[in-house]
């Protein structure tokens, strides 16, 4: 007896293979060997499977609108983001839906209901499960945004590792600082975890003891002042603490300078990102800058390509560069120009000092 309840997730089990073989199978797209569909109709027809309409309207583009998921919208960061994914959408006329997942306890099934209604979906990375990702990918185009997909699934980033890797070799070298500690939680996101990993490649590649576990805070500026709470604590302060993002190295910032420390004299700091206050602050913010605004860009563009395309995607993976952006509060001179935002090329390759 057939069972029409039954999920593509459960089909795929019962076949042997991914959610998104299921749904090429059942919606009559994308190459699969014949053994492979065989086995996914013997399964379909065992159980009585019905795949969801869906397939054939998103393979008609009939929506005019793609989807962004996000953990949540706080800080600046995501807003660049919107507006850089938003820019590209407006020109191609699709609207942008976007959902939150961030307080929701039945945050796959949302969006999965959420592709019924769009073309393709962007997803940053390490917001939904890879089992999740590949059952949409069945269904429609989907880019994971900041991070990367599973096989099969397009992906568009920055280099995480080598640029922090870059920024605490700085630290290291040029400073000659030796106690630093790392203030982001790596379980928490593919991108902190890129960074915690460049971090520690950097003390390795120079033959220095690995570093001691990291400061598990969030990512934004409350984050960081929590975490210069958690340091000033201790019986032996750092030199310098690198951030995984500017949110909160700012945070670490006004924690610091609550307390009395003077950045960098006493104590150097650095983030990630560049946002707009990083270049404002005093001191102003040593980060890595990252296009933040392409990196969404270049995610919608590949997005609709593909919904307009009809095109599979196949897993294309596009890795943006990044730049380190070297400013006082790592305890490099400041630039005399008025300009907080001028960059001038440094000596040592790859590094860049703004005032």
């Amino acid at each position: 007896m057939g069972n029409g309840r039954l999920t593509a997730r459960e089909i795929a089990r019962l076949a042997g293979v991914s959610v998104a073989t299921v749904s090429r199978v059942s919606n009559g797209t994308g190459q699969v060997s014949e053994e492979t569909r065989r086995r996914v109709l013997e399964a379909i027809e065992e159980h009585g499977y019905r795949p969801h309409h869906v397939g054939q309207a998103l393979a008609a583009r009939r929506h005019s609108a793609v989807g962004l998921v996000f953990p949540g919208l706080s800080g600046p960061y995501f807003s660049e983001l919107i507006q850089g994914f938003e820019s590209e959408a407006v020109n191609s006329r699709a609207s942008v839906h976007i959902l939150c997942t961030h307080l929701r306890a039945d945050s796959d099934t949302e969006v999965i209901e959420m592709a019924h209604r769009v073309d393709g979906l962007a997803v940053l990375g390490g917001t939904l499960s890879e089992e999740t990702l590949q059952e949409l990918a069945g269904m429609l185009p989907v880019v994971v945004l900041a991070g990367e997909g599973p096989p099969g699934v397009s992906s568009v980033r920055v280099d995480n590792a080598a640029s922090m890797t870059a920024l605490t070799r700085h630290l290291l070298v040029d400073h000659a600082l030796r106690r630093l500690d790392f203030v982001g939680n790596p379980s928490g996101s593919p991108d902190v975890s890129e960074r915690w990993a460049g971090f520690r490649e950097a003390h390795r590649q120079l033959g220095l003891p690995l570093p001691r576990a990291p400061i598990r805070v969030g990512l934004q500026q409350p984050d960081g002042v929590f975490a210069a709470e958690q340091v000033l604590r201790r019986s032996i302060l750092p030199q310098g603490i690198v951030c995984a993002n500017d949110e909160t190295a700012l945070g670490v910032l006004v924690g610091a300078s609550g307390h009395g420390l003077r950045v960098p004299k006493d104590l150097v700091i650095t983030g990630f990102d560049d946002v707009p206050m990083a270049a404002l602050v005093t001191p102003a913010l040593t980060t890595v800058r990252q296009p933040v605004r392409e990196l969404a860009a270049q995610t919608a563009r590949l997005l609709l390509h593909l919904a307009t395309e009809n095109a599979d995607g196949s897993g294309s993976a596009l890795v943006l560069p990044t730049e380190v952006v070297v400013r006082a509060s790592c305890g490099c001179p400041a630039s005399s120009t008025s300009d907080p935002t001028t960059t001038g090329r440094r000596p040592r390759a790859g590094l860049h000092q703004a005032g």
